[in-house]
């Protein structure tokens, strides 16, 4: 029989701040360890995967494709153990976190499980920040945000812990008609938004006029005016309000490219209040479907 091969959480936490952090002096910071004694546990790791796990570029470390691969096994791994941990031993949790969710689009179920972490937890404070997915992106990279949702420019991004797709529909008021030669009248977040690059991009492909008529910051404001016959927009399902249908490729509205979405959190500076609620989004992410995945780097 083979023997079993176990990869000891400290290593697996050590290897993570590393590569977040970008070098084995920031992750000694962190994690109350010298140097070399970080360097050792990375070698000692490297023994158990039977790969080098970083390279040196530069003055930057980043992780070799067995790294990558190891990473978010790696985080899964932490974040299970932590989530044991807190289980047993009942501590206390508080403290203060911000988190960042996109203007373009609601994720429902995401804001339930929020409102269910602070009536479970009274001690913490949330601060809750809606932005562009860029500028979240950016402000947890400054660690001005501790958790954020957002869109995926790309299909590698690092602090990513769940990835999921959302499909971008048309919607429009009850009773909206539009005469064909009429330019499509949009409802649209401000310039930079994934949902009106979509919207515009797709009615260019077809060679259809459109013109903004709203334009707004929050999500409620769009469907207030999208409700009232002011303009069409592009939603999920999961926003679409009474009042509202979804528009057709019939009724010359052409489909949407469908976005890629993530968590994203730096897991050696988040406390013990944003390990948990963590743990609790990627339940409640586990909870809508298959298409919510942890996503390989």
């Amino acid at each position: 029989m083979a023997l079993i091969t176990n990869l000891p959480t400290d290593l697996l936490r050590t290897f993570i701040s590393v590569v977040e952090l970008g070098g084995h002096s920031k992750a000694g910071a962190v994690l109350g360890r010298s140097q070399p004694a970080i360097s050792l546990q990375i070698r000692r790791l490297e023994d158990l995967i039977r790969a080098p796990l970083l390279s040196q570029e530069g003055r930057s470390i980043q992780p070799t494709p067995a790294g990558e691969a190891l990473l978010s096994y790696a985080r899964e791994m932490v974040r299970i153990n932590d989530e044991a941990v807190r289980y047993f031993h009942r501590s206390d949790v508080n403290g203060v976190l911000r988190i960042g969710l996109p203007t373009d689009y609601a994720v429902a179920f995401l804001q339930g499980s929020l409102t269910g972490f602070l009536q479970s937890h009274p001690d913490v404070e949330m601060e809750i920040h809606c932005d562009l997915s860029r500028e979240l992106h950016q402000q947890l990279r400054s660690d001005s945000l501790d958790i954020i949702v957002a869109t995926m420019p790309v299909q590698r991004m690092p602090y990513l812990s769940r990835a999921w797709v959302e499909q971008p529909i048309w919607v429009a008021a009850d009773s909206f008609k539009l005469a064909d030669d009429r330019p499509v009248p949009l409802g649209a977040h401000l310039e930079g938004c994934d949902y009106r690059s979509r919207m515009i991009e797709a009615l260019d492909g077809t060679a259809r006029r459109w013109r903004i008529v709203y334009t707004g910051p929050g999500i409620s404001g769009l469907q207030n005016a999208v409700q009232n016959g002011l303009c069409v927009t592009a939603l999920t399902k999961a926003t679409l309000q009474p009042g509202m249908r979804q528009l057709t490729e019939d009724e010359g509205f052409p489909k949407l490219e469908p976005l890629r979405v993530g968590m994203f959190y730096k897991h050696p500076r988040l406390s013990v209040a944003g390990l948990q609620l963590v743990s609790d989004l990627v339940a409640a992410l586990e909870s809508v479907g298959s298409g919510v995945t942890p996503l390989r780097n």
